[in-house]
């Protein structure tokens, strides 16, 4: 070999090691980007047992081979009913496949559904947590890693319309009056007299900077943020700020409705220990009422829902425009939704997931996403039903522990959740309703089976406007009706049918004797009147009438349905809810002097029902002495 030959295989072997060192440099730079960029398919094994973490990397390219197996033992596990150790074998799962968006969907299920009905009803917060672990699991980690998943987004929505919206589980109202009060906070300002019906809110949020590092150098707030750093040294971290100021002010707003609606006489209020110093309070009273905390408080409740919720201010506004309550006064005007109920997040994630399914062109519709559009339209139908929130608290009292020591009853405040209907999103289910028939039926020709939910909803519409004494609203959906289905049920004038529909609701209580029919709508018409909600309480009150007037009119006063006069069932009704532990103590209370302020001459009445039925009584009892 001549020298010019060394030369070159010296130059080559020197310019390849060269570039070898020079491609291993930048391995760092490139890995750390793509773990910024989310496009790590496979991550390390941490937190897995030594045996499965040497399988999977000692096998390398048969990582999928691990995965199948570990998947077959967990469905065999889930099979079993031994949900937590199926959950543990999922979670490893989406450790090796986190692109794999069944798993994902199977662990949040798996906790939402199994793990926290495995759980006993009379431990609600312990059931609560593994439903929350489910839908923040989905949340916070599936999503984030596929983001393009509408599969994700469906079960995600499924969670919050059906096992959070739903009833069909035992603590379903503690979950609700949980979600509510978690998220309650950040949808109003005090501090800017905005609450949340008001679009300007949700505006003001959209215009909130988008991180700490924005708000921390604005002028204009950091005379507030030194002020109450300096009152408390535990505010003094910025990653923890914002969580530590509104748990802040959370528990300004108690100590204040605490000092506003004091006890009842001769009991204290026992307010758990401030893990706050007493001089941060008083900094947020100097500062109280200027541009500063106005403009952090919109920042901080901005800043939750934006890294915590994972809720795009922006997108909520928009989705109240789309789908939100309709301002009766003016059709082209949404109210924002209230997004303590967990339709609204329903709605919120379906509408997500379709948009960015629209963005994959050349698609092809399939049955995920048939069944996110009906999510929508489920979820308005539920907010139709009973989409407005009543949270109320009082005082209950509790009687001591047998080993207690101590005979004192003491009195307990609480918190308790009421769902009535909201006929302001009517409109919005319609229009969403209209939109999806266009897209499936008219344009693709698919007959989804739409209809008959429509159906369904425009006669319980009817049915919701006609007792609420909006006949003109009753009568335009009685006329949808007739024009889009036409059924001998619908051929009879808006009363008879009203009548009708009044009767099969009846028929579907399961109730034998009509007395029982009329109570339970009267008991339902007074508990709404004790919680605020009049216009539903006068609808059930005006129904609970039509059913007795239908009733006597057809079979009339006689022993074969036990009919006594609609006063006595009122007394009765009155008597029985005051009686009912299905309402605290503070309702049932209220309930009176309610009736007694705003209604005297039914007072009256129920007075005189009360003598004449002890008259009876006394009468009773003096022919059964011997």
């Amino acid at each position: 070999m001549r020298t010019r030959d060394y030369i070159v295989v010296f130059v080559g072997l020197a310019l390849a090691v060269g570039l070898l060192y020079a491609a291993g440099a930048q391995l760092d730079s490139i890995n750390a980007q793509r773990q910024t960029l989310k496009l790590v398919i496979n991550p390390p094994t941490e937190n897995m047992p030594p045996s499965l973490a040497f399988a999977t990397v000692a096998m390398g390219a048969f990582r999928g081979l691990v995965v199948d197996i570990l998947w077959m033992r967990a469905d065999k596990l889930k099979e079993e009913g031994q949900f937590f150790d199926a959950r543990q074998l999922a979670e490893w799962i989406t450790k090796l496949q986190p692109r794999f968006g069944a798993v994902w969907e199977f662990q949040a299920w798996n906790m939402a559904y199994n793990i926290s009905v495995a759980i006993p009803n009379t431990q609600p917060e312990q059931r609560w947590r593994w439903v929350k672990n489910g839908y923040e699991l989905l949340r916070d980690e599936g999503i984030p890693l596929n983001p393009k998943s509408i599969q994700l987004y469906q079960e995600l929505a499924r969670i919050f319309q059906h096992k959070l919206g739903g009833v069909s589980d035992d603590c379903q109202e503690y979950y609700k009056l949980q979600f509510a009060e978690e998220i309650g906070p950040l949808l109003e300002s005090a501090d800017n007299g905005l609450g949340r019906e008001d679009d300007r809110y949700f505006q003001a949020l959209i215009r909130a900077p988008a991180d700490w590092t924005q708000i921390a150098k604005d002028p204009n707030v950091a005379g507030f943020l030194q002020a109450i750093r300096a009152a408390d040294e535990s505010l003094a971290s910025d990653e923890s700020f914002v969580k530590s100021y509104l748990a802040l002010r959370q528990e300004d707003s108690t100590r204040a409705a605490a000092a506003g609606s004091a006890a009842p006489a001769g009991e204290d209020e026992n307010l758990p220990p401030s893990k706050f110093k007493p001089a941060v309070f008083q900094t947020l009273d100097t500062w109280r009422g200027t541009e500063a905390l106005k403009r952090f408080d919109i920042f901080a409740k901005a800043y939750q829902l934006r890294h915590v919720w994972k809720l795009d201010p922006a997108l909520m506004r928009r989705v109240s425009q789309m789908y939100g309550p309709v301002d009766f006064q003016d059709p082209n005007k949404h109210f924002p939704f209230d997004w303590r109920h967990p339709d609204s997040h329903a709605i919120y994630w379906a509408v997500k997931g379709l948009e960015i399914a629209r963005q994959q062109e050349d698609r092809e519709i399939g049955m995920q996403e048939v069944n996110t559009d009906r999510m929508v339209l489920h979820s308005l139908q539920n907010l139709f039903r009973y989409g407005k929130i009543t949270i109320l608290q009082g005082w209950e009292r509790r009687a001591p522990k047998a080993d207690a020591g101590n005979e004192k009853v003491q009195m307990v405040a609480r918190k308790d959740i009421f769902l009535a209907p909201d006929p302001r999103i009517f409109a919005s289910y319609e229009k969403a309703y209209r939109e999806v028939y266009q897209k499936y039926v008219k344009d693709r020709g698919r007959d989804e089976s739409f209809a008959n939910g429509h159906r369904n909803m425009l006669k319980n519409a009817v049915l919701v406007f006609y007792q609420a004494g909006l006949k003109g609203e009753a009568t335009k959906i009685y006329n949808i009706l007739r024009k889009e289905y036409a059924l001998d049920e619908f051929k009879v004038p808006l009363e008879q049918f009203a009548r009708n529909r009044i009767l099969e609701e009846m028929d579907g209580l399961g109730i034998i004797d009509a007395s029982e029919q009329i109570m339970s709508l009267l008991i339902n018409a007074y508990g709404l009147y004790a919680v605020g909600d009049d216009n539903a309480s006068a609808a059930n009150e005006q129904l609970a009438q039509q059913v007795w007037d239908h009733y006597y009119a057809t079979f009339g006063d006689n022993e074969r349905i036990n009919l006594p006069p609609i006063r006595v069932l009122r007394y009765a009704a009155v008597r029985q809810f005051l009686g009912s532990d299905a309402y605290p103590d503070y309702i049932r209370a209220g309930l009176l002097a309610r009736i007694e302020r705003e209604k005297p001459q039914l007072m009256k009445e129920l007075q005189q029902t009360d003598k004449e039925v002890r008259q009876q009584i006394e009468e009773l009892q003096k022919t059964q002495k011997p």
